[in-house]
């Protein structure tokens, strides 16, 4: 028997096992009524783990561009924990009209291959919106699938193609995915196992925001809400190895009643206060963060981009108080927060004495101030000893601002696991 139809007949066999988890699922819409018709805009209800949603990945909206009509793009994700079931959520959040997607499909990437626009045999499926193959999607609204019964790996890339039949106006897309993702041009080739319909490579992921997974033994998810260090830039494209991934690397090593998903909410170019590369973190707070499913703790380090951008943010006080709101929103839903120190960036073009002042006022506040349930003191792991203002060399990829993969591991391993969850 060969490989592929080992992989098809165990794959079978486990969907077959697990037909009951979609309805089981169908049956957690959690705080909003919306849920069961595919709208989303509060997180699911507490239950036991298994018998709830958890989010396994996320990319946050950070722009539109043109779209590509007539054409499927696949998306290729990462997850962080897995399930027996999953939906996916589409995002029409910043766009200006309704988004006509003809179909969309979800599939296991082919085994060993992060560049692979090719399906696990027998692992495709069909994803539907209460029961129909398309959807129209209202502009600054995002829409999950129903329950999609496939067996979802932890720590596994899955493919999520998307067909847009039309124009439909800008795109929602996430600019910095560092991952290839594909596009197939004249065509519906969402269902396609293999990926030869896609040979144009793209470095975004376009409409895809999240995917969630049931029957779960995580009791919930982390989000780390963040800008282009949190999205992961410097670390290697396609390997996975931003910040939040080296976490829920780390997560996955807990006994299962400690284990949480994590998600993602990094914007390159984001900022706290003001809308920039992005809506602002406050602005997007409640999609971002509030509205994914099990959420338990977010991790936030958002401020650099204020200090040393434009308009440059002069005053901490500012910044503190964004993060004030940021807290009593969260503990309002009863989910913790962990402040993250803003990291050094000496030698970077952006650099003046006065800004560095603004940013250790910042995080002395983070430290110290007692607002947040724990702090990642990134800033006092990743410094240079010599000169604290600047990064230390063996985690600079030579921008002396974002972190190499060694960086990265530093700042995950920085987390105090027992923060996150009580």
């Amino acid at each position: 028997m060969t490989r592929a139809i080992k992989v098809r007949h165990l794959l079978a066999a486990l969907v077959a096992v697990l037909t009951l988890a979609p309805q089981a699922a169908r049956a957690d819409t959690g705080a909003d009524a919306r849920a069961d018709a595919g709208f989303v805009s509060a997180p699911v209800s507490a239950s036991a783990p298994g018998q709830r949603w958890v989010g396994t990945w996320e990319g946050a909206p950070s722009g539109t561009v043109p779209a590509q009509p007539g054409a499927s793009i696949r998306n290729v994700v990462h997850t962080s924990v897995g399930g027996s079931a999953a939906r996916v959520r589409i995002s029409n959040r910043l766009g200006t009209a309704p988004l006509q997607l003809g179909s969309v499909t979800l599939a296991l990437q082919e085994l060993g291959a992060s560049e692979s626009p090719n399906a696990v045999p027998g692992s495709m499926r069909v994803a539907t919106f209460a029961g129909a193959r398309s959807v129209t999607v209202p502009v600054g609204m995002d829409v999950v699938t129903d329950p999609v019964g496939l067996p979802i790996p932890a720590d596994a890339n899955l493919l999520i193609s998307v067909h847009t039949p039309t124009d439909s106006g800008p795109a929602t897309y996430h600019r910095s995915a560092l991952q290839a993702n594909f596009l197939g041009q004249g065509g519906d080739w969402t269902a396609d196992e293999l990926g030869a319909a896609y040979t144009v490579p793209l470095g975004n992921w376009y409409y895809v925001t999240g995917v969630d997974v049931f029957g779960s033994s995580a009791v919930g998810s982390v989000v780390a809400l963040g800008d282009s260090i949190t999205d992961g830039s410097g670390s290697t494209f396609s390997a996975n190895h931003r910040w939040p991934d080296r976490l829920a690397a780390r997560l996955r090593g807990l006994p299962e009643h400690r284990r949480l998903g994590v998600l993602n909410a990094g914007i390159s170019g984001n900022r706290l206060l003001l809308e920039g590369r992005g809506p602002s973190a406050l602005d997007r707070l409640g999609p971002d963060v509030l509205s994914r499913a099990g959420v338990r703790t977010v991790i936030v380090m958002e401020g650099i981009n204020d200090i040393k951008g434009t308009p440059e943010q002069t005053d901490p006080g500012a910044l503190e108080d964004a993060y004030r709101r940021i807290v009593a929103s969260a503990h309002a839903r009863g989910i913790r927060v962990i402040g993250a120190t803003l990291t050094p960036y000496g030698g970077h073009g952006g650099y003046t004495p006065a800004r560095e002042g603004v940013r250790q006022a910042v995080n002395a506040f983070i430290r110290d101030g007692g607002l947040f349930d724990g702090v990642a003191d990134f800033d006092a792991t990743v410094r240079d000893p010599a000169a604290p203002h600047r990064i230390h060399p063996a985690y600079d990829p030579g921008d002396h601002l974002h972190f190499n993969d060694a960086g990265m591991r530093a700042m995950a391993d920085t987390i105090d696991l027992t923060a996150l969850v009580p």
